[in-house]
């Protein structure tokens, strides 16, 4: 494996792929693993495995592992692997642990369970994670888990977290934090992502403020369309940036918008469109609707034609 920090390694579209069962509930490890080779050869930057959009709630310990292993196996060290990881913070770093023992670059420090922890609190949280194991660390800020400005700066202080992920659409808190860090400790590199659940819609903003690092949930199911949008974006061309918003992002989070969990079932539901079966969702999460189904191939279709 690389030798290189997965700091210096996460770059160009970051993959977040779905995890596939079977007809009987279990893991379909075989056709996950294709689902991963093919985000790989058509160009993932790096594979975030068994997070939000892979339904990391819904898997144990066991599954969780093999999940992060197929993962690992299928990169082949062409692109890091991050793996997730969520619940209270003694579970937490039982997958942390899992994750670094299946072969994982990295980990995505998810809220933790249920709690409205302060922000002492959320800094416990993630140096415990840190010393769980010897990966470094991505924090995820969202729901129960917002960063004031003063506590990013005191996370930089710890060697292993290398940078924040942002699922809250405050741009206003991001330019602060970016601000502070940058005012605070300019020595030290620290990343940030745009973590939205269709980044793509808010991608100008973000890239505005100089965070040009995002999530494509899109690319699990039309990686043609999420490749073009970030070369748009990453070469200022606006015409097709707005092109792509206007005619599939934008009706694309409407539509996410109809249904409790569509930022997982329906990229699921993509998947499958596209000729994968990758199973349906877990509970607590249920499927899209059949005509919610009906509007999400047709603006895959109608947004191949903006490209």
């Amino acid at each position: 494996m690389p030798e290189r920090s997965l700091a210096d390694r996460l770059d160009g579209l970051l993959f977040f792929p779905v995890t596939a069962f079977a007809p009987d509930g279990g893991l379909d490890t075989p056709t996950f693993r294709v689902h991963v080779r093919q985000g790989v050869a058509a160009g993932a930057g790096a594979v975030f495995a068994a997070c939000g959009t892979g339904e990391y709630h819904a898997l144990d310990l066991d599954e969780y592992e093999e999940v992060v292993r197929a993962a690992v196996a299928e990169a082949a060290g062409q692109v890091p692997v991050v793996a997730g990881v969520g619940h209270g913070t003694a579970l937490a770093a039982r997958f942390a642990e899992r994750a670094e023992r299946a072969g994982a670059d990295g980990l995505l420090a998810m809220p933790p369970y249920l709690v409205k922890p302060d922000q002492d609190g959320l800094l416990r949280h993630y140096r415990a994670l840190v010393e769980a194991s010897s990966l470094e660390l991505i924090v995820y800020q969202r729901d129960n888990a917002v960063l004031t400005p003063a506590s990013v700066v005191e996370l930089t202080g710890i060697p292993a977290v290398i940078g924040l992920k942002d699922g809250v659409g405050d741009l206003e808190l991001m330019q602060r934090i970016v601000s502070a860090v940058r005012t605070e400790v300019p020595e030290r590199p620290f990343l940030y992502f745009n973590g939205l659940p269709t980044a793509e819609l808010t991608g100008p903003a973000y890239r505005s403020i100089g965070i040009s690092r995002y999530s494509s949930a899109v690319f699990c199911f039309a990686p043609d369309l999420a490749l073009a949008f970030h070369r748009a974006l990453g070469s200022g061309a606006d015409e097709t940036v707005n092109r792509l918003i206007d005619g599939f992002y934008r009706p694309l989070v409407e539509l996410r918008r109809l249904g409790r969990g569509y930022a997982v079932s329906l990229v699921k539901a993509g998947v499958r469109l596209q000729g994968l079966d990758v199973g349906t969702v877990r509970p607590p999460l249920s499927e899209p609707a059949p005509e919610h189904l009906k509007r999400l191939a047709e603006l895959i279709d109608h947004g191949r034609t903006l490209i």
